[in-house]
């Protein structure tokens, strides 16, 4: 029988691989001096200096804890079990980056924009993404403990398995976000939006929900123990029929757990 020639044979690159054929590799001389620069760009109120654009670099692994990264640009940039605790990333944009299994525990994203992003697994406890765009990014398995989200556009977000206990997200913007089987325990969601969001058997245990818009919101095999419904938007009984548990929750006025 005759060999198959091996470039007949070679099987196609997986999505991931051909991406990161696309991306910039980086010394980490030129990186030193990329960071250096925008340090200047930042002190001297954008006068001198050069706003750092890693856009696209391959930054896999990369040790940049508690740098002052403001208003960096890394969009689409592969930051893959990267190191960036306590790091300054107010205003900086991650557009459809690659944070996957990074640790960001304790950095402040107020404002930045990380729509489409990809943060699967990644380390986000205490971190601030106030005002943040998360609008359609991927945070499955997150870990998202005291995070603090107040008004973060986070529609279309997948939080599936995430762990949000005690995280602050009030008037953060959730709709059509999956939340199936999410960690929320004495969450703060109040005056948050829901609307379709899908809560299938996540845990809402003395969640605060008050003022919370939860029109369409599915909470099938959810926990909501203890949770505080009080003047909600858009509830209906219906929604709260299929909830795993609602002992000791406070519900809207005229509305009961009962059929």
């Amino acid at each position: 029988m005759e060999k198959a020639d091996p470039s007949e044979t070679k099987p196609a690159l997986p999505r991931e691989a051909s991406r990161r054929d696309r991306l910039r590799a980086v010394s980490p001389e030129a990186l030193a001096q990329i960071l250096s620069a925008h340090r200047i760009y930042l002190e001297t109120g954008r006068e001198q200096g050069t706003r750092a654009d890693l856009s696209a670099a391959d930054l896999e692994g990369c040790d940049l804890s508690g740098q002052a990264l403001r208003r960096i640009k890394l969009d689409h940039a592969c930051l893959r079990n990267a190191n960036l605790a306590d790091a300054n990333l107010q205003r900086a944009n991650l557009i459809g980056a690659d944070l996957g299994g990074a640790c960001l525990t304790g950095a402040d994203l107020e404002g930045a924009r990380i729509s489409g992003a990809n943060l699967d697994a990644a380390q986000l406890d205490a971190a601030s993404f106030v005002g943040a765009d998360l609008e359609f990014a991927i945070m499955t398995q997150a870990v998202l403990r005291q995070a603090r989200l107040q008004g973060a556009d986070m529609s279309g977000v997948n939080l599936e398995g995430a762990d949000l206990r005690e995280a602050d997200l009030r008037a953060a913007n959730l709709r059509g976000a999956s939340l199936r089987r999410a960690r929320m325990d004495r969450a703060d969601l109040r005056d948050v939006r829901l609307g379709g969001a899908f809560l299938d058997g996540a845990s809402l245990r003395q969640v605060d929900l008050r003022g919370a818009y939860l029109r369409l919101a599915r909470f099938d095999g959810a926990d909501l123990s203890a949770a505080d419904l009080r003047d909600t938007q858009g509830l209906v009984r219906a929604q709260l029929a299929t909830a795993l548990s609602l002992t000791e929750s406070r519900l809207p006025t005229g509305l009961s757990a009962a059929e």
